[in-house]
């Protein structure tokens, strides 16, 4: 298929990959996640510096689109331009398998979000529900091998779904609104023994990470877009028109109940919320909801995952076979490796404690470090005179995903290091097969992820490290 041909995907059609990879479970979630962390004075701090440090992030890529039209694969291409191969292996293989767990996320909530009418579903686990869900992911995955033009039609139209239920809400949550109420849920920390104003913004500071994954949507499937300018534009669009909604699902909520009953509703806590406001009927209308906005969020993860595996095939990144189209344009290859990891980490959340907010989390720590290597690469041409305007917010974006990715604690670096090694012991093996060496710096990462890999697997055995 020519690049005439594959770029079709338009602005609205970009901007939608960016809202249905970032509107998924998290929102339904965020009034519940910030209570119980903080008051209204703490959310409003957490989200001006997640919201500036992503927004320096959304510059970024709108920059780099313009800097660097000839990178149209994003997250990948970036970090190999910066960084060298290896880099970019990493960057390719942690976005990538980040996407899978975002996926099995997805599928392990709707199966939850089902338990609540119907009990053999139970917290998304059991063996019915991972069936269910094993026979919901072939079904995507034989609907996304019908073609990628098809497929992102199908995400618009979620898209535009999932957003009535969240507009419905607002405007109860507009209606609603007790300036008293909220006032008196200014403060935050625990009854008796306040937290630390900052203890408590870094608590949910941790919250937002999960939420805000999915800003680089259009950039990571570029290469479909109907003009390359339209990359940029759309992913700053995209990302501050669902910040806008973020920040009103969350302050606004501290409007309507005391912050200790906010804190105490079940999950999707926007439910909750609604209940409160309209009665038994808004908990029926936001589960509806909470489906549709899940499944396009599936859908929308599906795409860019199997997009950013076939790209870094196709520039020698990985296995050539990994590049394979089939008569449509998809990357079929991709897929086919992309849901057979999903099934099996499907299986392995049989095993995880708390499964769900495990997914979160991982989908979160794997994502990062593709967030950092795309800041760096933004600072490093800034520095040496490429869009040198973009100085200080190249090193905000970085600075801003380390802070991050060290935030969500030693635990997930180690689980994610179990993640990197399988894979780049594979690139060692076929880089060594082609008669190229590992540079001495490769060398050095490889060696620090096996050492850390090697941790997580004695804690794991001994059990300081449990799923």
């Amino acid at each position: 298929m020519s690049p005439a041909q594959t770029r079709q995907l338009s602005r609205l059609e970009l901007t939608a990959l960016v809202v249905g990879s970032m509107i998924g479970s998290g929102m339904f979630a965020l009034p519940a996640a910030f209570a119980l962390r903080t008051g209204g004075q703490g959310a409003m701090i957490a989200w001006a510096i997640a919201g500036s440090g992503m927004l320096m992030l959304a510059l970024v890529f709108q920059s780099l689109s313009r800097l660097k039209p000839e990178l149209d694969s994003g997250i990948y291409a970036y970090a190999r331009a910066g960084f060298g191969p290896y880099a970019g292996f990493l960057s390719a293989v942690g976005y990538w398998l980040g996407c899978c767990l975002a996926d099995v996320a997805c599928l392990i909530l709707i199966k939850a979000t089902l338990g609540h009418f119907f009990p053999a579903f139970g917290d998304g686990t059991t063996v019915l529900a991972i069936a269910s869900a094993s026979l919901l992911l072939w079904g995507f995955h034989f609907l996304i091998l019908r073609g990628i033009k098809e497929a992102a039609l199908i995400n618009t139209v979620a898209t535009v779904a999932k957003l009535v239920p969240l507009g419905v809400f607002v405007f109860f949550l507009l209606l609603h609104f007790q300036p008293d109420v909220f006032i008196a849920n200014l403060a935050g920390g625990s009854d008796g023994a306040p937290e630390p104003l900052w203890q408590q913004v870094r608590g949910t500071l941790l919250v937002t990470v999960f939420v805000f994954v999915g800003i680089e949507g259009a950039s990571v499937y570029s290469r479909h877009a109907r003009r390359r300018e339209d990359v940029g534009i759309a992913t700053v669009a995209g990302f501050l028109g669902v910040l806008s909604l973020l920040v009103m699902v969350t302050l606004l909520s501290y409007g309507i109940l005391p912050r200790a009953e906010l804190a105490a509703l079940r999950t999707p806590s926007v439910a909750g919320v609604m209940e409160a406001m309209v009665g038994r009927w808004g908990v029926l209308f936001i589960s509806v909801g909470l489906l549709v906005s899940v499944l396009g969020n599936y859908l929308s993860w599906s795409l860019l995952a199997a997009e950013v595996l076939h790209s870094a095939a196709s520039h020698d990144a990985m296995p050539g076979q990994l590049a394979g189209e089939n008569a449509r344009g998809v990357p079929s290859a991709a897929l086919w490796l992309t849901n057979g990891v999903i099934q099996l980490f499907l299986l392995v959340s049989w095993f995880a404690e708390y499964a769900f907010t495990l997914a979160l989390m991982m989908t979160s720590a794997m994502t990062l470090v593709p967030y950092l290597l795309v800041g760096a690469y933004q600072l490093k041409l800034s520095l040496g005179g490429e869009g040198a305007s973009m100085r200080w917010v190249a090193a905000l974006a970085t600075l801003y995903a380390a802070a991050m990715l060290l935030a969500g604690g030693t635990r997930y670096l180690l689980l994610s290091s179990l993640l990197y090694v399988p894979g780049s012991l594979m690139y060692w093996a076929w880089q060594r097969g082609r008669g190229v060496r590992l540079q001495r710096g490769e060398r050095f990462t490889l060696a620090l992820l096996t050492v850390m890999a090697l941790i997580g697997l004695a804690a794991l055995a001994s059990g300081h490290l449990r799923l």
